[in-house]
């Protein structure tokens, strides 16, 4: 079984990949993986459970900490880049015999090696999913939402983050007439720019929802899951058929789940920086339960 954990990016998705990573019935890519075309396979297969035998602390920083990754140079090498980094979503359209192969032996050789019928694998950005469902038709997408807000200011903050070139250098192609006439409007802001990246990414995901039968989605909000966390991360593995163990339990208690800068975005913005987002993602806020000026609905 292949399943896919997708979000915007900077919307918590790591933080559940990492939880669900510690349940042994799980094989993920790891960033050993990602980091050479040379590791050799017993380190691939081990990679699991070397993740689940340290505590998190224990290893934070270090070079050398095995963890779960999205695999964007290994799928690079192994797949293609443009399953890694295209410039607009990825439909069942653009599956290709020679792409789908491709992807079968990659998952399904890693599954092998990892000795496990449960694969995990993340991607941020595009949802992706129409695409990996025509290829894997029986996988399932947990879709991981996070306030617009938040997202925007995450990204202003990013190193990586080429919204501050403008639109026509970024990743996520030519702005849609009605956002370019709307960022036009409001005079051309970054923070308002951010707000419209994740405005086009949610757009997508919806699009790639109606495109995946109801009952293989699943949509957590990351508020909700730092709310309870037990509850939510409970949900999730009844969704992917998975039992909650003790080994599973074990590797959940070394996680902590912290709330404290959801609504850093309050105090990174300025006020105006806020109305502005306010106003102009407000149908997307209310969509997903988030309130134009503060909490949740």
């Amino acid at each position: 079984m292949l399943d896919f954990l997708i979000g915007t990016g900077r919307c918590g998705s790591t933080l559940l990949y990492e939880v669900l990573a510690r349940h042994p019935q799980v094989g993920f890519v790891s960033n050993w993986d990602d980091r050479s075309a040379r590791i050799p396979r017993l380190l691939r297969r081990n990679a699991g459970r070397a993740y689940r035998l340290t505590t998190v602390p224990a290893l934070e920083g270090r070079r050398l900490r095995v963890r779960p990754c999205e695999g964007q140079r290994v799928l690079s090498r192994e797949v293609s880049p443009a399953v890694v980094d295209p410039f607009r979503d990825l439909t069942a359209d653009d599956v290709t015999p020679w792409l789908a192969g491709r992807m079968r032996r990659f998952f399904g050789g890693r599954a092998a090696e990892q000795r496990t019928g449960h694969l995990v694998h993340k991607f941020t950005l595009w949802p992706r999913a129409a695409f990996l469902n025509k290829i894997f038709p029986d996988a399932r997408f947990v879709h991981i939402v996070r306030d617009g807000r938040a997202v925007a200011n995450s990204h202003l903050q990013m190193t990586w983050w080429r919204g501050h070139l403008g639109p026509s250098r970024w990743k996520l192609g030519p702005l849609p007439p009605w956002y370019r006439e709307e960022w036009e409007k409001e005079g051309r802001s970054l923070v308002h720019l951010a707000g419209i990246a994740w405005q086009i990414q949610m757009d997508a995901f919806e699009i790639a929802r109606a495109a995946v039968p109801a009952e293989q989605w699943l949509e957590v909000r990351y508020e909700d899951l730092l709310a309870d966390p037990r509850k939510h991360v409970g949900a999730v593995l009844d969704f992917l058929g998975l039992p909650w163990t003790p080994s599973f339990e074990r590797g959940f208690a070394r996680h902590t789940f912290r709330a404290g800068r959801l609504d850093a975005f309050r105090r990174d913005l300025t006020p105006d920086q806020l109305a502005l987002l306010d106003r102009c993602l407000s149908a997307h806020l209310h969509r997903y339960g988030y309130a134009a000026g503060g909490g949740t609905t």
